[in-house]
């Protein structure tokens, strides 16, 4: 049971400053864990190293002296005897320190810099063992500070101790010789050793993988359970004569992809499918002719995409696809007139539109299908389980096929997506070649203008990418504005230069778009609004500046742009960064082409957070499970989630069942 920050004892200034950090109860707030922990040994002076982080207690022998410099910064320096060394303390922005009394006794926490001289990170009136052993450190935002985290758990763990039920199944708890859940809490954030850390963390990632586990089982159960007296009616041979029209051959991933399509829409029961595929992969293609069947099978589709841009594309590549056949495609998006619109939604409901391609208008009440029987999602993560709903309830049995081009290898994609069946594209389409990409240590157009004038020479258009659309205070990185007055000034009269960004409105991203695909546009400075489909098969090249601020899947998606034709496509990854990490993170897309490698990397780095937050499948999160490195607990919890769903009558199983349906519910809100 949880609790509200109220009862846990804490005042509402405190409770303000929790908020912030999305702590509301008794469980955000004991999950808020920490990062790391800091240990701190009282060690003698003569041991001292410089750089070392000491702590130690002194009696104050001099009155502090303060400096302030640069508005509101201060210096204080102050001298303290401990045992017998005079120790020359300076501390930052600590002006207060003048109110210290002397020969009063200090603990002193901060970093050795030799020659008696300590610069203080902090300092207590309190006894030093207060401070002595293992210490937390809790991530921080806005005003919030460690004592502050560290007072609001001690206090609602003192208050809420004796209320703090286990989660976990007893059964498990006792195969496995897991912690109750109260000395788990307890260890984790007051631990007395290193053992207790790691006890506490071996319980508290089992709860997190049996809990994700289980809430998968449970949607896997309920999508299985619908069932309807026949699937769709329609000759798989007939579907493939609209491929055999095509100009190429469908690869062997593809084909694999469509028959699994296909066996589940004729199946009785509603297909959820994940197709996932690199950049380039034929991934749309392989949708299509799902609609094709449903087309087939008498019944309408709907094909879903995160952007206007790219529901444009997408129905303009349908209705070439479809020209062969009698399949009616329309495209429906918020800026459409009334008087289209009105027409388009009384085609929709007469059954005079087969296929309808749009964004999220799709999902409004107003859009009334005659007989709606498959939805495909183009970017699976931008569309939740709420909106999902809102489609399977314009038809009868709505089969659903969710595509993502941030693949993930298989083995992943089955814990994260293991309430779905999965089909994936690896095999790229021949002659598909693949993007040269270059690292270039300066956030400079400069730097690579001899290469941009050769290409632009050969009548190759480039992308250029900034991270932010105007100059702005809080954020320090090129923008599209700047980078387009200054590009466009610099190429006056020998070639066009295009802006593109999300404040626009969609006519003039509309207009834009398509002088850049006639080549009336020679370079396009954009935001990332182009990373997800739009296809000009000119476009050659793509600058990216402050590309350490992006994910490694993003830049790949964003270079995938520049992969759509037979010329090799060149990226530069912009950068001023001297941050190792982040460089060596960019290195991994010089090294590969490969989606599903880069994403897995992706994942290792940044963890699943954001997957599986914005997936909004009704599934909790990880916040100390690492799906890389802890692959035992989750196999182990994987087979003991179907355990608990089996016996579902076991009072212990069943408990747990309705906590994670409650917690489901709320996921999805």
């Amino acid at each position: 049971m949880s609790y509200s920050l109220k009862e846990c004892g804490l005042t509402p200034k405190r409770i303000e400053l929790l908020n912030k950090a999305n702590i509301f109860n008794s469980d955000d707030l004991f999950s808020y864990y920490p990062y790391r922990y800091d240990v701190l040994e009282s060690v003698p002076y003569k041991d001292w190293k410089v750089n070392d982080k000491v702590i130690f207690e002194g009696i104050l022998i001099s009155k502090p002296a303060t400096y302030k410099y640069r508005g509101n910064r201060s210096v204080s320096r102050f001298n303290v005897l401990s045992e017998d060394d005079v120790i020359n303390v300076t501390i930052y922005n600590r002006h207060w320190v003048s109110q210290l009394k002397l020969e009063q006794k200090l603990v002193i926490i901060g970093k050795y810099e030799g020659n008696n001289k300590v610069t203080a990170s902090n300092y207590y009136g309190k006894p030093i063992d207060e401070f002595l052993g293992i210490n937390p450190i809790y991530p921080l935002v806005d005003k919030l500070t460690q004592k502050n985290v560290n007072d609001s758990i001690k206090k609602a763990f003192n208050k809420l101790k004796d209320k703090i039920e286990n989660i976990i199944p007893n059964e498990f708890i006792i195969r496995y010789r897991l912690l109750n859940k109260k000395d788990a809490i307890r260890m984790i954030h007051f631990p007395k050793s290193y053992n207790e850390i790691r006890l506490a963390l071996r319980t508290l990632k089992y709860e997190e993988f049996l809990k994700f586990n289980v809430a998968i089982n449970l949607i896997r159960e309920a999508n299985d359970s619908t069932t309807f007296n026949q699937g769709k009616s329609f000759n798989y041979d007939d579907v493939f004569v609209l491929a055999n029209n095509l100009s190429f051959n469908l690869t062997k991933d593809q084909l694999r992809s469509v028959n699994e399509i296909l066996d589940d829409l004729s199946s009785n029961k509603i297909m959820y499918r994940l197709l996932q595929g690199d950049v380039g992969s034929g991934k749309t293609l392989v949708a299509a002719l799902g609609l094709y069947a449903t087309f087939l099978s008498g019944k309408q589709g709907a094909l879903l995409a995160p952007t206007e841009i790219l529901a444009k594309q997408h129905y303009k590549s349908l209705k070439t696809l479809f020209r062969p056949t009698n399949v009616k495609i329309e495209v429906l998006y918020s800026a459409l007139s009334t008087l289209k619109k009105k027409d388009l939604l009384d085609k929709l409901v007469n059954k005079e539109i087969d296929i309808l391609v749009g964004t999220h208008a799709i999902l409004q009440d107003n859009v009334v299908f005659n007989d709606l029987g498959m939805v495909v999602a183009d970017e699976q993560h931008r569309f939740g389980v709420k909106q999902r709903e809102k489609l399977r309830e314009k038809g009868d049995k709505v089969d659903f096929l969710l595509m993502s081009a941030t693949p993930i290898p298989r083995t992943l994609a089955m814990i994260l997506y293991g309430d779905m069946d999965i089909s994936t594209i690896e095999t790229m389409p021949k002659g598909r070649k693949p993007v040269k990409t270059y690292l270039i240590n300066e956030n400079s157009f400069m730097s690579v203008i001899d290469e941009i004038e050769e290409k632009l020479a050969l009548n190759e258009q480039i992308y250029i990418i900034c991270a932010a659309i105007e100059e702005s205070e809080n954020f320090e990185a090129r923008n599209t504005v700047d980078i387009y007055n200054n590009l466009k000034e610099y190429f006056d009269g020998r070639y066009n230069v295009g802006l593109l960004h999300g404040k626009m409105k969609s006519e003039e991203k509309e207009d834009v778009m398509e002088e850049f695909s006639k080549n009336k546009i020679q370079i396009l400075i954009s935001t990332t609004v182009i990373e997800v489909g739009v296809n000009v098969v000119n476009a050659t090249v793509m600058i990216i500046y402050d590309a350490h601020r992006y994910g490694l899947s993003q830049l790949h998606q964003l270079r995938g742009r520049i992969q759509r034709g037979n010329k090799e496509g060149i990226c530069y990854l912009l950068t001023d960064s001297k941050d190792e990490e982040s460089l060596n993170r960019l290195n991994v897309l010089l090294k590969s082409n490969n989606g599903f490698e880069i994403s897995a990397e992706d994942l290792r780095l940044r963890g699943p957070g954001d997957i599986l937050g914005t997936r909004q499948s009704g599934v909790p999160g990880f916040i100390l499970g690492d799906i890389f490195k802890d692959t035992k607990i989750i196999n182990q919890s994987r087979i003991d989630a179907k355990e608990i769903i089996e016996n579902k009558d076991k009072p212990d199983n069943n408990r747990f069942i309705k906590l994670i349906e409650k917690e489901s519910t709320s996921y999805m809100d």
